[in-house]
């Protein structure tokens, strides 16, 4: 049994993987301060809940935006004898083509291996986060850069912060565009503004990667996955072919399965 690990800026979620099934999930708080001990606490907790232990575990598959973090979840598994493959543009096996492939976040690295390995391509992830990741994968699979945008949620949050009299507002899908209160008039702006921008950023990728494909705009995937992926407001983009929120956890067991095993890791994904 595999555990996958993805260290995001808000959160870490973690997955217990066997034969290429995904069989469990679980999602904390990111805490960069966090000790060895801590973190081994947190794991063996985690295990716990799905009657699972580090004894039970063959290996661990690690990706990381917050380095010193995964530094230390690597001194976890080294402590419970376990193997970690810790995705990098080195370890990821896709070419990357892009000015500079060490600056590639892993996770997004991770998400385009999983898009090719299970819908195929010329395809584009978008991964709704603390960040909002747009990222193009060629035909062939190739990583070929993307875009980043500020979260839903980091968005209104600033919103909160640098205005005197705007509050913090619960993620609730608007009835109309013309908001009669404060509350429902943020929500217009920034979910129908949200919406906007995911479909407008989707078309002009889905347009670049058709152009040079030679295929139509529409016969370009595009995948969903993250934290908000699930929101009621997803239902309204058009053209989207899946939503995955464990693509990462998916795509992590992917690469351990080509990196460690040598061999391709489809059971269990379609």
């Amino acid at each position: 049994m595999l555990l996958a690990i993805d260290v995001g800026n808000s959160n870490v979620t973690t997955g217990l993987v066997r034969n290429g099934a995904v069989l469990a999930t679980r999602r904390v708080a990111t805490r960069p301060a966090a000790t060895v001990d801590e973190l081994e606490l947190l794991l063996d907790g985690l295990l716990r809940l799905d009657a699972a232990s580090f004894a039970d575990l063959s290996g661990v598959a690690l990706a990381s935006v917050v380095p010193s973090l995964g530094e230390r979840f690597e001194d976890v598994a080294a402590r419970h004898g376990l193997r970690t493959i810790v995705a990098s543009a080195g370890t990821v096996p896709l070419a990357i083509r892009v000015e500079r492939p060490a600056e590639v976040g892993a996770d997004r690295l991770v998400n385009a291996l999983a898009a090719h390995r299970l819908y195929g391509g010329p395809a584009v992830v978008i991964d709704f986060g603390t960040a909002t990741t747009f990222d193009a994968v060629a035909a062939d699979g190739a990583y070929l850069g993307g875009a980043i945008a500020p979260g839903l949620e980091v968005s209104l949050d600033a919103l909160a912060d640098r205005t005197a009299r705007l509050p913090r507002v619960p993620l609730r899908m608007p009835d109309r565009a013309i908001g009669r209160d404060t509350v429902s008039a943020m929500q217009a702006g920034a979910i129908l503004g949200y919406q906007a921008l995911t479909a407008g950023i989707l078309a002009r990728i889905r347009s670049e990667l058709a152009g040079t494909a030679g295929i139509e705009p529409l016969a370009v995937r595009a995948i969903l996955t993250g934290g908000l992926s699930g929101a009621s407001w997803i239902n309204a983009l058009d053209g989207i072919d899946a939503v995955d929120p464990d693509l990462t956890i998916r795509g992590l067991a992917i690469l351990h399965a080509e990196v460690a095993g040598g061999e391709s890791l489809e059971l269990g994904f379609r």
